[in-house]
């Protein structure tokens, strides 16, 4: 496991501030990092920790909720709200943020409600964002390489050279065994792109169109009087309805989900949220009928259409798509989320085959990548259909593609996809006219896989993006 070193000294004063009066806690407390301070507070009760931190400094800690539940807020000088954190009820409540500008800080920890109890806090990490791009990626995984933890990995890629590959953290906290580079670990949504990437490739065989109506393939859903094709599936602009929103809502637990009752959402949905490609509404329904209906053209289980036609061919031998959560993914991460506790190990999303499912590890997704970047397997024009933005009927553009949202980052275009099941979190961000990619992934529902990606992609490509501008000086979360 990686140790950072450099640990910068922080001055905290305690003190608890309640309705009517101010009042020490036991006088003025100094806290270095990684000294816990423990503390009872009643109902009403604020008690505050105020600490200076410099330019571009990254900040994480833990207040663990011995007897109580806790809100944990950060503010500046000037009173402002950074962050708030209000997790689990009991155990760890972890705290990240990213300064951009040097100030004085305040933590306010406060009961929820009407709560009353005991608690402690410390701060684990206080430093300076490193200019150097692998100190970097440590520092913004710090928290995902603590002893007896979930992990994660990241992969950096350039023109068809590895840049960076490091894990972090374990990837069963059962068995203890560590994060690799092969490990297979939930993508979530990510796998989306896999999904159109499919779609396509039974285009190029002749065997669909992306106008295709998708009354076609499923005679019995009901008519709601417009056309919904293939490619509206794929961009989000469909006007289905979300399936797990509407499972949700009943109380059903969505982990038991099939794909059959993906189908029962839609041939019960009374009407279209919204006309086919008037609206981008993203929607996990949409790609899952979109498997499904590569399943119809192929003659293949979709498990078994990927592996034949994209994984193999790519070497991708450390990924699979789990056709439900009972799927055995030999390897695998497990997925963890913070519990009373500790962590604990809920499972995967049902039903999410199309939407999601695919477990891959990063090596294998930088094949992907360097794949979608320079095609073996489908063609250049397939891969510039996914990653053209999907205009809207008002002319607006959707911000995204087919399986891929489209933007851009300090002035260089950006393709990228996360993904987030129950409790795996995934990003993986192209940048075509660099010919460069990177992916991040962990098996911790803390995990905020964006912000760490968009902000190695900085460190790593920088040198193509355009100066950045000036930003708020409150920074941002980070996951470190």
């Amino acid at each position: 496991m990686k140790k950072v070193e450099r640990h910068i000294g922080l001055l905290v004063t305690a003190a608890v501030v309640s309705v009517f009066s101010a009042h020490t806690l036991s006088g003025q407390t100094t806290l270095s990092v990684g000294q816990i301070e423990r503390a009872t507070l009643s109902t009403g009760d604020t008690l505050e920790f105020t600490f200076a931190a410099g330019d571009d400094f990254l900040v994480y800690g833990e207040a663990i909720q011995t007897s109580m539940d806790l809100v944990v807020s950060l503010v500046n000088s000037d009173g402002q709200q950074l962050g708030q954190w209000d997790g689990t009820e009991r155990g760890a409540e972890p705290f990240s943020q990213t300064i951009r500008e040097a100030d004085t800080f305040t933590l306010r920890v406060a009961p929820f409600e009407d709560e009353e109890g005991d608690f402690s806090i410390q701060i684990l990490q206080l430093e300076q964002k490193s200019g150097d791009p692998d100190q970097l990626a440590d520092q913004l995984m710090f928290a995902y390489d603590r002893p007896g933890g979930p992990g994660g990995a990241v992969r950096v890629w350039r023109d068809g050279r590895t840049l960076a590959s490091k894990t972090y953290g374990l990837a069963d906290l059962t068995h203890g065994i560590e994060f690799d580079a092969g490990t297979p670990t939930n993508i979530g949504s990510t796998s989306k792109q896999f999904t159109a990437f499919a779609v396509m490739l039974e285009q190029d065989a002749g065997r669909l169109t992306l106008d295709d109506a998708l009354h076609d393939y499923f005679p019995d859903f009901p008519d709601f009087g417009e056309t919904i094709t293939v490619r509206n599936l794929l961009s989000h602009t469909s006007g289905l309805r979300e399936f797990l929103n509407l499972y949700s809502i009943t109380g059903i637990d969505t982990r038991s989900l099939t794909r059959d009752d993906v189908l029962r959402a839609v041939e019960r949905q009374p009407a279209l949220q919204n006309s086919p490609g008037t609206e981008y509404n993203y929607n996990n329904t949409a790609f899952s009928l979109a498997a499904q209906i590569v399943e119809q053209t192929s003659g293949q289980d979709f498990d078994d259409y990927v592996r034949k036609n994209i994984f193999e061919p790519l070497g991708m031998s450390n990924s699979y798509v789990r056709m439900s959560p009972n799927s055995i993914i030999p390897g695998r991460s497990d997925g963890y989320t913070p519990g009373d506790n500790g962590w604990i190990a809920p499972g995967d999303l049902g039903g999410a085959v199309g939407a999601g499912g695919i477990y891959a590890s990063v090596e294998d997704l930088e094949r992907w990548g360097q794949n979608l970047l320079s095609p073996r397997v489908g063609t250049k024009e397939m891969v510039e259909e996914m990653m053209t933005e999907i205009m809207l009927e008002n002319g607006e553009g959707s911000g995204y593609g087919l399986g891929l949202r489209i933007d851009e980052q300090r002035g260089l275009r950006r393709v990228s996809h996360g993904g987030a099941d129950v409790s795996h979190r995934s990003m993986i961000v192209y940048y075509p006219e660099i010919d460069a990619g990177l992916t991040v992934q962990s098996n911790a529902s803390t995990f905020n896989s964006s912000g760490t990606a968009f902000d190695l992609a900085v460190a790593y490509f920088g040198d193509a993006m355009e100066p950045e501008e000036t930003l708020d000086a409150s920074g941002g979360e980070f996951d470190p």
